[in-house]
This record gives structure tokens, sequence and C-alpha cells, in this order.
């Protein structure tokens, strides 16, 4: 093949506005360039965030297929009961509510190319009806038997390691290497260098004409600092830092100092690294914030089980003594005041109080001891009422939270996952799973 000039690869950033000069910029749109008159399949592999999209709009605008439709599809934001229907189609009465006959959008973008962002999200029954198009150009639609044709060029998109994810079970050895023809690495933003300064420029001074305001400049020790920092948000964080600071600092020429109170401290707004079973050098970036989320729920129900197991001991033995304290000792040891469980008989304040056992009084009850006693039976009627009425089963309150946000919405799935701040494919696996 011809090789790319460097006008060539600066004509193409200038018309998709590309900002920058980092030698893995350059190759990346040289690789993305260069596969553009094919028909190959492509795979781009980047940072959420550093701009992977527009990798895919170069490949199908340099491509034969320029004329044709170009679809960008996020496959994480589609719930996994559906993204078969809307990838491929469905018939009439094929599912409840499906009303009508549906095109999909790969016989919709027929003669043209698909974006498949996300692609590791993508269910593993939908991965084998993807493998059948990428093969043969063959797909059935959702309650058809019929084979259709389709001529799509697809282009897919992940920021995870797909690799790890085959070895998982999470993602078909077939399709990954069916896709994995041309790879394109992007480069985060903290591996581009002086990228970062040419960008930071390019968003203060768009900010600037929108709002009609002097741009802001960086002083020489602040663009030191601003390439040191890692961005792990990448384009997205550094353009919400330039508009955050064009906003709110009323000093145009902005210094090291400055900044720095903009720049999110190390650690702050991040989940802490979870316990695992990781290598040395692996890091825990992996994680997506459902499955830190689930490892905190996990940990409370664990917490709620030890407390119904304390709690029930105490009340068949007459009262929390030590021997049950020491049992349980774990469910205190992230307290500040250290060990839950200390061998001085003075009641500590940040403890439930022990009662001793009425049959360890050899002697007749005197009236501290009628009272005491009396205490006793209240104190654990209240803990049993308390636990018929309120459940500590984070289930239930999950199920109850999911009905009532759906109620309210009337069913509809889209705005109750809104409410309930998570994603609407997690929507509708809660569903299935407690049966709603």
């Amino acid at each position: 093949m011809v090789p790319i000039s460097e006008s060539e690869i600066l004509s193409v950033k200038q018309r998709f506005g590309i900002i920058g000069n980092s030698p893995l910029l350059n190759h990346a749109i040289q690789v993305a360039m260069q596969a553009s008159p094919t028909e190959m399949t492509v795979l781009i592999t980047g940072e959420s965030g550093s701009g992977k999209e527009s990798f895919s709009k170069i490949i199908h605008s340099l491509s034969k297929r320029r004329h044709g439709k170009f679809i960008a599809i996020n496959c994480g934001a589609i719930p996994e009961g559906t993204i078969d229907s809307e990838l491929f189609g469905h018939e009439k009465g094929s599912f409840t509510g499906a009303h009508e006959a549906r095109k999909g959008y790969f016989e919709v973008t027929d003669g043209g190319s698909i974006f498949l962002d996300e692609i590791g999200e993508m269910p593993l029954g939908t991965q084998a009806r993807l493998l059948r198009v990428l093969e043969n150009g063959e797909f059935i639609k959702v309650g058809s038997s019929k084979v259709l044709k389709t001529d799509v060029r697809v282009i897919a998109a992940t920021n995870v390691n797909l690799l790890k994810a085959v070895e998982k079970g999470k993602f078909r050895e077939d399709l990954y290497y069916r896709l994995n023809t041309v790879p394109i690495f992007v480069p985060p933003l903290r591996q581009r260098g002086e990228d970062m300064v040419l960008l930071f420029r390019k968003f203060t001074t768009d900010f600037s004409e929108k709002y009609q305001v002097k741009p802001i400049v960086l002083t020489e020790d602040a663009k030191n600092l601003l390439t040191k920092f890692p961005f792990p948000g990448n384009i997205r964080q550094l353009k919400n830092l330039a508009e955050q600071i064009s906003l709110l600092e009323q000093e145009r020429d902005v210094n090291s100092e400055t900044l720095n109170k903009y720049l999110p401290k190390e650690g702050s707004s991040l989940p802490v690294s979870l316990p695992g079973n990781k290598g040395k050098n692996e890091s825990y970036t992996d994680f997506s914030e459902r499955e830190i989320l689930y490892k905190v729920l996990f940990d409370m129900k664990k917490d709620m089980t030890e407390l119904k197991k304390l709690i029930l001991e105490s009340y068949r033995s007459g009262g929390l003594d030590q021997t049950i304290m020491k049992k349980h000792q774990n469910l205190f040891d992230d307290m500040d005041t250290g060990s839950a469980y200390e061998e001085s008989s003075k009641p500590s304040k940040n403890l439930p109080l022990v009662l001793e056992s009425m049959s360890e009084n050899k002697g007749h009850p005197d009236e501290s001891d009628k009272v005491r006693s009396k205490y006793e039976e209240d104190i654990i009627e209240d803990i049993v009422h308390e636990e018929d009425d309120h459940s500590l089963s984070l289930e239930k309150k999950e199920r109850e939270l999911i009905t009532r946000a759906l109620k309210k919405h009337h069913n509809k799935r889209k705005y109750a996952a809104m409410d309930l701040g998570i994603s609407e494919r997690t929507l509708y696996r809660k569903i299935k799973q407690y049966d709603i």
C-alpha cells in the first residue's frame, strides 16, 4: 500500500477535530487510514473517554461505504433482553409488546458501517448471532426462521481487556479473533504528553468564544503540573476541568498553585482497591461500578447476618455475656475504639450493655434484680419486635425499591432506572431475578 504522509494525517485531524501530535496518536490515525479502504473488521481498544468513536468515523468516512449509513451503538446501554431485537429485528408477536415487525440495525445499515461500542458488554447469545453475521453475512430476526442477508462492515470498540474476558468465559474466543483483524490502540491522555496542553487550550478557547469571556492562560509551571496529572477520565475529564476553571476562576492567568486546587486529590473520588486473588503486577481497574457496589452490598449483608446471630444467641442465653461478645468480635473490628471486646468489667460506651443472667445470682432476687429482669424482658421484646417489623434482608429492600420505582413511573424501565441510579440493563436483570 502507498505510505501515508504527515500532511494526510494532519488533514484527517483537521477534518475530524482531533487535537494532538503524539506519536502514539499519529500511529493510531495512520492504521485507521490504512484500514479504511478495505472491508476488514476493526477492533478499537482504549480507555473510556479516550476518543474511540472518532476513529470509527474516520474509518467509515474514508471507506467505499462513506455514502452508506453509519450507526453507532453502545452495547452496554441496551438491556440484555432487547439487544437481539435492536440489532437483528423481530417479527410481530415474537414477544410481549411486539405489536408489529421491526427492522434491526444490521438490516437498516445494509451497505454501510456499524460501530459497536463496549462490545465486551454484549451477552454471549448475541455474540453467537454477531459471529454468524461476520462470517456469512447472515442473520435471523427474533421470532423468525427465515435467514436474511446483509452487507455491513463492523467496527467494534472496548475499554476492557477482551483476552481476560475470554479466559473468564464472558466473551467468545472465536468472536474475539474475528473482530481483532485490524487492532487499533487509542492511547490514554497521560501517554500523550504535550497534547494535554493543546487540548486544554482548545477547550478554554471554545468556552471563551461561547460565553464571550477572556480565555484562561496557563503559566509554565501550571503546564508542567497539567502534563504530570494522570487524568483517569481522559479527554472527558480534561474538558470538564478546563470548563470548570474557565467558569469559576476570576484571574485568567492560572499558575500551578491555582490549577492544583481544581485537580482532584489522589484517591479522593475513587473507590479503594478491593481485595482479591490478584497478581502483584495487576491493577484493579477492571472493576466496574456495578461490581464495587455488589461487593459493598454483600459485605453489608454478611454483617447483617452476623448481627442477627448475635441478637438470637443473646436472646436465647438471657443476655449478652462475654462469650457471645468474643464470638462475634469481628463485627466491631472496624470501629474507632479498636477491639470490640474488653476484658475489663467496666462498660464501654461504644458497646451494647452487657446484662448478667438471673441464673448467676445465687440468692433470692431483690428489688433491683426484679427491675433489671423487667428491663431485660423489655429490651429483648423490643429487639424481637424490631426484627419482625423491619426485615434486614437486602434483597427484600432492593425488591421494594424497584417495585416502588416501577409503579411511580408506570412500569417505564428507562425512567425507573434513572430514578434508582442504575442502568436500564441492570434494572432488567433485577426484574428477572426477583420475578417482578
